[in-house]
């Protein structure tokens, strides 16, 4: 069997940067372990899979070793390939997914804006093991559900860390953002680890922007925040958030269209 496969940088302007998701548009779902056996395959943070349903996709994303309940820059990439290859006069695309809703994704000029929920964090202590594993000692701590959140002092603090890996995995770390201030224009900065997902670092993550953006929204008193990933790839989203829904706009770049044979 023959499918077509997307990859796409997501949350970028130009090639070779942002966050690269493989896109599997399907006629009919894939048996799980063989959406999961492609995605080990293609060994990027995401792969993503949608099959057409009656006005909308359904989606499902998978890292090289779990199945996901959201990712952003997949969805990003998603919508960008339906937008250009299979819709190209749709100016609306609804996703519904197994656990995250019905997920919209809209043109904005150049931009793609999508309708993600809100998962505003609550404080919590710093477990006293993290700063080794780390790197170095947030300010202070909050999660929401499994999914914590570590604040810095500044930008250089959160570009520093240097996470031992093996360690936040054996400490259970699935979903750790770290975020401080930004500066010349950005809102703030974040990180994001995920060593227990198969992830040690992903370029720019969507999802973790659901945390960051009511977290910032609340602590700078604003709604619209200009936010920049830096990792080494880097990314740039804008995130406004609006009740208990935050609207992600980011840009795409198409590396590479072909077929994959299962």
């Amino acid at each position: 069997m023959r499918l077509p496969i997307y990859q796409v940088d997501a949350f970028t302007d130009r090639l070779f940067a942002g966050n690269p998701a493989a896109i599997v548009p399907l006629e009919q779902w894939l048996p799980a372990p063989t959406m999961q056996a492609i995605a080990a395959e293609n060994n990027l943070a995401e792969t993503a899979f949608f099959v057409r349903e009656r006005d909308g996709y359904a989606l499902r994303w998978f890292t090289p070793t779990v199945e996901v309940d959201l990712c952003g820059h997949a969805t990003l990439a998603s919508a960008y390939v339906i937008f250009r290859f299979l819709e190209p006069r749709c100016d609306r695309i609804n996703f519904r997914t197994l656990k995250a809703g019905t997920l919209s994704v809209t043109r904005q000029g150049d931009a793609l804006v999508m309708d993600f929920p809100a998962w505003p964090p609550e404080r919590c202590p710093v477990p006293p093991e993290l700063a080794a594993a780390l790197g170095g000692r947030p300010q202070h701590m909050l999660r929401f559900q499994q999914r914590y959140l570590a604040v810095f002092d500044d930008r250089a603090a959160v570009a520093a860390l240097a996470p031992d890996f093996n360690e936040l995995r054996r400490q259970g770390y699935g979903d750790l953002i770290v975020t401080a201030p930004g500066s010349d224009g950005v809102d703030f900065v974040s990180r994001f680890f995920a060593p227990a997902h198969g992830i040690d670092e992903d370029p720019v993550t969507g999802s973790a922007h659901c945390v960051l953006t009511p977290y910032w929204a609340k602590r700078l008193g604003k709604t619209q925040l200009e936010a920049r990933q830096i990792s080494t790839r880097g990314g740039a989203l804008s995130c406004t958030l609006a009740g208990g829904r935050v609207v992600i706009a980011g840009c795409c770049v198409l590396y590479l269209d072909g077929a994959i044979t299962v």
